[in-house]
């Protein structure tokens, strides 16, 4: 089996587990970081949609891939600047969702609270929970409980999967990062 099946394979495994709504998000449930010759657009979004928290290439350094690994054991998303910036170069390539789209759009939205809205602008623009809490003018232990709450709400379980749910769901585009 390749990482990206491993990777599915892993998170199912968390999701079928006892009590899998807490498993799936939290402290217990894997981190994943995929560590990867492969530098392909297509395999980073599968190996995001299948639950990976993070991306690596194998040459990167030591001292980085150690960093890397406490981020992702940490609960944050990571991906290696290059991919992160053919991702961002995708979505801006990507055509904005059709008219039709719209009230799936809404239905997503509309399961927020404002608030929630505004930490996943925040989360899909990369900010951590100290940043976002300063932004938003509020304590990071309140940015803690509305992250559980939007991943619970978006069955979502990391970081990563919230920035790409954010953007599929037109929530935050490139052009306006911040939402």
């Amino acid at each position: 089996m390749d990482g990206v099946e491993a990777t599915r394979v892993l998170a199912a495994d968390a999701a079928s587990a006892p009590g899998s709504a807490e498993a799936a998000v939290g402290p217990t449930s894997p981190r994943i970081l995929v560590v990867t010759t492969f530098d392909d657009d297509e395999y980073v979004f599968e190996a995001l949609r299948a639950g990976a928290a993070g991306f690596i290439l194998k040459d990167t350094p030591p001292e980085t891939l150690l960093a890397a690994i406490k981020t992702v054991a940490s609960g944050d998303a990571l991906l290696s600047p290059g991919v992160t910036r053919r991702l961002i170069a995708e979505f801006v390539r990507r055509p904005r969702p059709a008219a039709d789209d719209g009230p799936k759009r809404a239905e997503f939205v509309a399961a927020l609270t404002e608030r929630e809205r505004d930490v996943l602008c925040q989360v899909a623009s990369g900010y951590s929970n100290a940043e976002i809490a300063a932004a938003l003018y509020v304590g990071v232990s309140t940015v803690k409980t509305h992250v559980g709450h939007l991943l619970m709400k978006l069955g979502a379980r990391d970081r990563a999967q919230l920035v790409i749910a954010a953007y599929e769901s037109g929530l935050v585009v490139p052009e306006s990062r911040s939402g």
